[in-house]
């Protein structure tokens, strides 16, 4: 504002996100090159397909996040499963000109569809509060017979079934199909077993001989209760006012955008970014399933359900900094809810006071603990970081203290005290490494260091709630006596007497760098550790895939390193497909989403009870902003940069915990309160660029140099190139200068 008295964040909304939309300038034909739109539980993945005889087709491959199968072979979980497509049948077949764009902003498709018989004009979008996808399109003379076709997927067209490969360790279930009508609504039960299927409900309206909406809603279940709740979910879209209700979708998404504000002059990170946070809306909500590997467009995959090894920590690390923790609350339910399974998930004998989580599941979380026993107490972590940003003790109390507990207590059952009067553990699995030999290690890092963090977290947890845990001394023991983390001159090991010997995706045997920051390189040594496992990790190449470069280049940001976190992330944009998506054997989701909270570590760090305003900013981002990012302690913070230095500093405090930033600056900084005269002082070249706040619940504070106060206003940074929409279908030539 000018005057000290709070940040002004001066931004049109919709235009700043537009140059980030998504946009196809031919049609896509393919899961990695499609349009996706949901709402945390029911998705569609819009594209086409170039076999002669589907050209006049436009596919919505449909998909709804729980909807799974017992597997008829009894090898292993309910997976995931395919529904089927809604399909716009066209008269012509799709021609040039045609354009799609998935507009952030108002999260949703807008196309124009040139056809060799005309031209049809389409909207699309699944309702942001309503189970519904509902599809607008209006037609040219020629294409006014344009129709609507529900597909299930035992019905598809064989070119269609196959035109995303086939994945043979993929389960699809055979599938009874029952078609009926319910008071003008077409009604479809895809019945799997007794118990298992779906229902897709669908209505075509007609308002003109143009102008045509399709809504289509899918419930999960085969029975009569399934078939109304997906009937009536349709009756109540269908006979609303139109504008109103997509008026009211628009609404929770200028919301939703609105918690958070983020601006780099790399204007393809910076789309990239805006990108994710629209998928992370879309693939889950707060009463939603929690993000398994596919959100809700399922494609053919070996990995159809949730895996606990990487992929779920991942997909949900940028909720936190991003301020968007209402949709980490679908990781807590889940958790939360599933209590009793994670018991029975350990063998018999540990039942009593013991929980734990094996490699993959459904989405009741029934998985059997082998010799992968980190993975609970590494969910333990996002469910650490989701309180640490709110300050929420009833979260500490009710869900995670209790499952930290037990999930610790697992692998006090395992210690072994060697020969050298330590604490070991047997044999266990470092995630990734060695997969196909099932390679075993003896102090395992990536147990190792979950055991020492959650140690250290109880004994934290119990001091902030004033908890008498008989346990308390059992865990200080362990911290005491647990043996180091196996380090050789290479940097960290994957465990005892274990090198890494060869290329590994997984940064497992890092995990005490990145995520627990327990190696934090807080001193030259513990910097010099960090580098050089980096180093050597990265050299290795081998098996490198997209994640291992979103987890290089946090690990880089903790070393300050932002050239090197930039050139992770660059490397990443050429394994991405074209519309962020990522893939492998089959689709996963958390890479890119992984990625988003790579850019945060290099704006704003906050772990070890320290606020780090941009801690690893490349030289090339001379300038940037973000505006309530959040940070552990309950801190909302703001902050720009200008000319390659910090201008200045907002932090909010919502909860009034202890409060220390670190910035770059040097000599004299001054702080105010927002509605107070009083200006404060500190010597940051004193206390290594710290400055200690003390604020109340709601107090602010604005942190600054020189005698001025200067201009606390929040603006898109200037891009350093003109780029506009790279994501969505392929357009390479936009890289590189040619005509927008």
């Amino acid at each position: 504002m000018g005057n000290g008295e709070g940040v002004r964040l001066e931004l049109d909304w919709e235009a700043f996100l537009a140059p980030s939309d998504m946009e196809w300038v031919v049609k896509p034909v393919s899961w990695d090159e499609g349009a996706f739109i949901g709402n945390g539980l029911l998705g569609a993945m819009i594209y086409g397909e170039e076999n002669a005889k589907k050209r006049h087709v436009l596919r919505f491959v449909t998909g709804r996040t729980d909807i799974t199968a017992t597997r008829t072979d009894g090898q292993g979980f309910p997976p995931r499963v395919p529904i089927g497509d809604l399909h716009l049948e066209l008269k012509g077949m799709i021609y040039h000109p045609t354009r799609i764009q998935l507009d952030l902003w108002n999260a949703e498709v807008r196309s124009t569809l040139t056809t060799t018989k005309g031209e049809v004009r389409l909207r699309a979008c699944v309702h942001s509060v309503e189970p519904v996808m509902a599809i607008e399109t209006e037609a040219s003379a020629g294409e006014q017979g344009l129709r609507f076709a529900w597909y299930e997927q035992a019905n598809l067209d064989p070119v269609l079934i196959y035109a995303d490969g086939v994945n043979t360790n993929q389960f699809i279930p055979q599938a009874a199909v029952e078609r009926t009508e319910a008071d003008g609504i077409s009604v479809s039960m895809q019945r799997y077993n007794e118990q298992e299927g779906c229902v897709t409900a669908w209505k075509e309206v007609r308002l003109s001989d143009s102008r045509t909406i399709c809504y289509l809603s899918v419930a999960r279940g085969c029975d009569p209760n399934a078939v109304e709740q997906a009937v009536q979910a349709v009756a109540k879209a269908s006979s609303s006012d139109y504008d109103t209700w997509m008026q009211a979708h628009r609404d929770w998404w200028h919301r939703y955008y609105r918690q958070s504000f983020v601006s780099i002059p790399d204007r393809r990170l910076e789309s990239f970014y805006w990108i994710q946070m629209y998928k992370l809306a879309s693939a889950t909500r707060a009463d939603k399933p929690l993000i398994d590997n596919q959100g809700p467009w399922l494609a053919p995959t070996p990995w159809a359900g949730v895996w606990f090894n990487m992929n779920v920590q991942m997909s949900y690390s940028p909720v936190y900094t991003a301020n968007r923790l209402d949709i980490g609350e679908s990781l807590v339910r889940a958790i939360a809810d599933n209590q009793e399974q994670l018991i029975r998930n350990v063998a018999e004998p540990y039942r009593h006071n013991s929980s734990g989580l094996g490699r993959s599941c459904s989405f009741d979380l029934a998985s059997q603990v082998d010799d992968e026993v980190g993975n609970l107490t590494w969910v333990c972590h996002n469910l650490w970081r989701h309180y640490r940003y709110s300050m929420d003790d009833e979260l500490l109390r009710n869900v995670l203290y209790p499952v930290l507990r037990r999930s610790v207590n697992y692998y006090n059952h395992h210690l072994e005290e060697g020969e050298d009067g330590l604490l070991h553990l047997p044999p266990t699995i470092s995630p990734e490494y060695g997969s196909f030999m099932k390679t075993r290690v003896r102090d395992c890092h990536y147990d190792l260091a979950l055991l020492r963090w959650g140690c250290e977290t109880l004994l934290a947890i119990c001091k902030r709630l004033g908890e008498d845990d008989p346990l308390q001394e059992r865990w200080r023991i362990i911290l005491e006596w647990l043996v180091p983390l196996p380090v050789d001159e290479t940097g960290f090991m994957i465990g005892d007497n274990t090198p890494l010997a060869y290329g590994h995706r997984h940064f497992s045997h890092l995990l005490a760098v990145f995520p627990l920051h327990m190696v934090s390189g807080d001193n030259d040594q513990e910097r010099e550790l960090i580098a050089k496992s980096l180093e050597h990790w990265i050299r290795k190449e081998g098996d490198l895939r997209g994640f291992s470069m979103t987890g290089a280049a946090s690990i880089a940001a903790v070393l300050g390193r932002g050239g090197e976190a930039l050139r992770y992330l660059q490397a990443l944009q050429h394994m991405l497909r074209p519309n962020t998506m990522y893939k492998e054997a089959g689709p996963v989701i958390e890479t890119p989403l992984a990625g988003a909270e790579a850019i945060h570590d290099m704006l704003l760090q906050s772990w070890g009870d320290v606020i780090r305003v941009f801690p690893a900013v490349p030289d090339e981002w001379r300038d940037a902003a973000f505006h309530d990012l959040r940070a552990e302690g309950a801190f909302l913070v703001s902050a720009r940069r200008r000319d390659g230095r910090t201008s200045w500093i907002r932090v909010k405090s919502l909860a009034g915990e202890p409060c220390l930033v670190k910035t770059d600056w040097t000599g004299v900084v001054r702080w105010k309160r927002c509605g107070s005269d009083q200006i404060h002082t500190a010597d940051a070249g004193e206390s290594d660029g710290r400055i200690h706040l003390t604020l109340a619940p709601g107090e602010e504070a604005m942190l600054y140099q020189g005698d001025e106060l200067p201009d606390f206003t929040i603006r898109p940074v200037e891009p350093t190139s003109k780029l506009l929409r790279p994501f969505g279908g392929h357009k390479p030539w936009r890289l590189y200068g040619f005509p927008d």
